[in-house]
């Protein structure tokens, strides 16, 4: 793709004009810009890459105080993406998450919070001794998704919960579902309170027409997006975005002080500075090569093989949700015949080559990019087409009414079944200092958890420290662990037993 003339990386052309000085290097990193490497026959790639991962010079700005090339990036960031103010984020966009929520919460601070976030938010109202009130998420009635709570949950908790010190939502969540934020901002300002939200899925937002519209644009305050997963920045390449008058920002820039490095890597923050450079120079066209495979993808899949993938238009007026939507760069894609889980069509189509992004009891997901073009889609497909060629063909799908098997549905909406939490305590103390034991699954119905359980991806935790085991809870782990699923925080990988609180007398 040709550039254009409004190409403009400063941090990026910053790097290049200090490499192209022949700089000798007397400072850290050690490898001396590749100089150590280039005798290594074995990573010539690598010493290459080297030569820009520089320290901050009086030539590259510094993170944590900039005032040259990364805050002139930084602001052209925000200029793109409908910001008044953008930070570069180094730790991805959990760092994001964390430093939003330690700049806005004390000890005891109660935070209106979804159920379904990423522990990452989780790990924020630990740090913050925070406390959090859930909110049971929504359902996306076809494939029976989780999506945010509904708008009228959201105003009951705001009522009950008057000394709230702010809202956080994830949205849109792994799966590419995602509802219209502009009610709820107006809902949650009407109350004097900012609405953060984990935007982590949705960075390429607001770019192209065809895209849903970015949390930035519906007038949330704070905004982590994760610009590695659907632009092209560097893994750990994120942005915290900020607008209005409700958020704390002098606070927000402390934390992220707290949370992130003081030695920054300058190819990642390159690698945002050129991402937001590819999209001001080449427009909505950046997208179109991959929203025209995913539109091919999604027909022929469904018209040669036994999968299908969701793709449902925006629908209004569901369980109090204005507008649902689903993101057209994602497939979430389930076996018709019921045959396979989404675990067992992953695996399939690495054989082929082809990796997913993440898996689940019924769904596999798939993400297409700027990078998308036919030959992928046409191997991709071809890998489908063999997969079926092993199934029982002309079998109906488990629930004619959408993509999402009964089991799963009734799974997740009997383990998040409290539409409203009572108040959770985050307190760091009561992980350091509560004794535990380790117990089977089968037995640890009405015992609290040792330990914070993580199906991964997605990253949302199942079950928290210091939450009850329900029976709900306990069958929904042993379908994972049936399944082949990967969960965090464990200590039986197996799940066959988990660590549990002691009993007190």
């Amino acid at each position: 793709m040709p550039l254009s003339d409004t190409w403009r990386a400063p941090l990026y052309e910053a790097l290049l004009r200090h490499r192209s000085a022949r700089p000798h290097s007397f400072h850290v990193p050690g490898h001396a810009l590749g100089q150590a490497l280039k005798e290594t026959p074995a990573a010539p790639d690598y010493a290459a890459m080297l030569q820009l991962d520089v320290t901050e010079l009086s030539d590259t700005d510094d993170l944590h105080q900039p005032e040259g090339v990364i805050l002139e990036a930084q602001h052209l960031a925000a200029a793109t993406f409908g910001a008044e103010e953008t930070c570069f984020l180094v730790g991805g966009s959990t760092a994001g998450n964390l430093a939003l929520i330690l700049a806005h919460c004390r000890p005891g601070d109660i935070l209106l919070v979804q159920r379904n976030v990423h522990k990452s938010v989780i790990h924020g109202l630990q740090l913050a001794q925070a406390t959090a009130v859930f909110l049971s998420p929504s359902y996306e009635e076809a494939s029976g998704l989780a999506l945010i709570p509904s708008l009228s949950d959201l105003a009951t908790a705001l009522q009950q919960y008057p000394q709230a010190k702010a809202v956080l939502l994830s949205n849109p969540n792994y799966y590419g579902f995602g509802v219209g934020l502009e009610p709820y901002v107006e809902l949650i300002h009407s109350y004097g309170l900012p609405l953060l939200v984990d935007e982590a899925h949705g960075a390429h937002y607001g770019l192209h027409p065809e895209l849903p519209g970015s949390a930035l644009a519906a007038g949330a305050d704070g905004v982590v997006q994760s610009t590695h997963k659907t632009l092209t920045a560097m893994t750990m390449g994120a942005m915290l975005h900020m607008q209005g008058n409700r958020i704390d920002r002098p606070a927000v820039r402390q934390m992220l002080q707290l949370v992130q490095s003081s030695s920054p890597s300058y190819p990642i923050m390159a690698s945002l500075d050129i991402a937001r450079a590819m999209i001001d120079s080449a427009g909505p066209i950046l997208f179109e090569p991959a929203l025209a495979c995913v539109s091919s993808f999604r027909k022929r899949l469904a018209n040669e093989t036994q999968f299908e993938a969701a793709n449902l238009p925006i629908v209004q007026g569901q369980e109090g949700l204005e507008a649902c939507y689903i993101d057209p760069l994602r497939a979430a894609v389930q076996d018709r015949t019921g045959t396979l889980s989404g675990y067992a069509i992953q695996s399939k189509l690495e054989a082929y080559g082809c990796w997913a992004e993440m898996a689940n009891e019924a769904y596999v997901v798939l993400i297409f990019g700027p990078g998308t073009r036919d030959k992928d889609v046409e191997t991709l497909l071809g890998a489908f087409k063999k997969i079926s060629e092993t199934l029982e063909p002309g079998r109906d799908r488990p629930n004619k009414s959408g993509l999402g098997t009964p089991l799963e549905v009734t799974n997740d909406r009997e383990v998040h079944s409290d539409r409203i939490s009572d108040p959770i305590p985050f307190g760091i103390h009561l992980v350091r200092e509560q004794a535990t034991e380790i117990i089977s699954l089968q037995e640890a119905e009405g015992r609290i958890s040792g330990e914070m359980i993580t199906p991964y991806p997605p990253g949302i935790p199942l079950v928290y420290v210091g939450e009850r085991f329900t029976q709900a809870t306990i069958t929904r782990l042993q379908r994972l662990a049936a399944l082949g699923a990967k969960c965090q925080g464990a200590s039986d990988s197996t799940l066959t037993t988990v660590r549990v609180w002691v009993k007190t007398v």
